[in-house]
């Protein structure tokens, strides 16, 4: 059986180049080209392994489609749980920590930013605590019964990755944070920490509540 071969028709005198007869080719060539990119700017930009980490990490959030990309859940426990293996009162921490689990809004700095040191699963179940007022008075958040260490990362410099500089605070308290509906999973996480409320902060509140009601 003989297979004909249809081309697209050319109006004489017009010039048809590749993107017009092949766009998914072109696509498809310029996808491969990536670790060509990479290669090219290694040679000519000394980077270290955490740099070009980072790099592969942006390439992957960009390029990133439909079930491949992270889901709420996992992006949540990459950028705000923490383990025990530094300390929390390292002047650097912020700084260091935001660049290593790639925190940032569309690749500018977070103008703020908390990391926990708690699992997830904890952290899960204080989407079941009733609504208490956020940090700004709206009361949509939940509040952890439990006292729980973490840092609180406020920018002092910079505006794009990875330029950012953080100060870093150590605090121990009750953490105020908001809570979402992941469809997906059909479960409620956890999707932002909006304060972690110091024991001194704790005891002024409840001397204000206790006040009131007298």
């Amino acid at each position: 059986m003989h297979v004909t071969e249809t081309r697209p028709i050319v109006p004489p005198g017009k010039h048809v180049d590749l993107i017009t007869l092949r766009p998914l080719t072109l696509l498809l060539l310029l996808l491969l080209l990536q670790p060509l990119q990479l290669k090219i700017l290694q040679k000519y930009v000394p980077l270290s392994a955490e740099e070009i980490e980072q790099f592969e990490d942006y390439l992957e959030e960009m390029l990133s489609t439909g079930p491949t990309l992270p889901t709420p859940k996992d992006v949540f426990k990459r950028r705000t749980i923490i383990d025990s293996g530094r300390p929390l009162t390292d002047s650097n921490y912020c700084t260091d920590e935001i660049k290593m689990k790639n925190v940032h809004n569309r690749f500018r700095c977070v103008k703020e930013h908390f990391f926990l040191q708690i699992s997830f699963e904890e952290l899960q179940d204080i989407c079941n605590n009733l609504f208490v007022s956020c940090k700004n008075g709206m009361k949509r958040c939940h509040r952890s019964r439990q006292s729980i260490k973490g840092v609180y990362c406020n920018l002092i410099e910079g505006v794009v990755m990875t330029d950012c500089v953080y100060e870093s605070s150590y605090r121990q308290g009750q953490v105020l944070m908001t809570c979402r509906w992941q469809n997906d999973i059909q479960e409620v996480i956890p999707a932002y920490i909006n304060d972690i409320m110091e024991i001194n902060d704790t005891i002024k509140e409840k001397h204000v509540l206790r006040g009131y009601f007298q």
